[in-house]
């Protein structure tokens, strides 16, 4: 093979590898500043729709949540577009279509966005792959053991709780954990209403 050639592949191979990690430092990143309340308005808003959601999906089959959701949606906008339409009529003015200011907005995902959630996702695939490969295969006879243990235990969490429980659960538990932080950089934890403050030395 030309070396330049070989150099122009080993250098885009590192380049992909690159881009892999930083994606996946950056979704890491935006994740854990949820799960500490960086931003309350926007983890409590994460956090109470995802409790909304999984206590609707434990009540109601999943085509039903999905129907009643765009249905609510839909009677929003369209309320607000008649109320619109007229309080112009009265008024008599030409504002234009009350969404417009949304319509004229590019909705399309960049193709970098697109390419760069696809290579986190799968990064964690093949990861998922090589350890489920390698565990059922028996490349190592305890952990096999210890993964056909945990899931005959799990036959019994199933008999109790089902999927949408264990979620509801932890996603109480994952919004309990409150972290605020203070002008002079210390802190206070909240976990499951648990205060620990650690101590700055000067």
């Amino acid at each position: 093979m030309d070396p330049m050639t070989q150099s122009a592949q080993i250098s885009s191979s590192q380049g992909f590898a690159d881009g892999q990690n930083s994606a996946a430092k950056d979704s890491k990143l935006s994740v854990k500043e949820l799960i500490h309340w960086r931003d309350p308005k926007k983890s409590g808003v994460v956090f109470g729709l995802s409790m909304l959601l999984l206590l609707s999906l434990a009540a109601f089959s999943v085509i039903s949540v999905i129907s009643y959701l765009l249905l609510a949606l839909l009677c929003v906008t369209i309320t607000f577009r008649i109320y619109k339409s007229v309080v112009q009529a009265v008024q008599k003015s030409n504002e234009g279509h009350p969404f417009k200011a949304l319509m004229d907005k590019d909705v399309s995902i960049p193709p970098e966005t697109f390419r760069k959630h696809v290579d986190v996702s799968l990064t964690y695939i093949n990861r998922a792959l090589k350890q489920m490969s390698r565990l059922f295969l028996v490349e190592d006879l305890v952990d096999s053991l210890k993964l056909a243990v945990v899931m005959w235990l799990l036959t019994y969490v199933g008999a109790v709780f089902n999927g949408i429980t264990i979620l509801i659960l932890d996603n109480g538990r994952t919004g309990c954990h409150l972290t605020f932080y203070w002008p002079d950089k210390k802190t206070i934890s909240y976990p499951c209403c648990t205060i620990r403050r650690p101590m700055v030395t000067h």
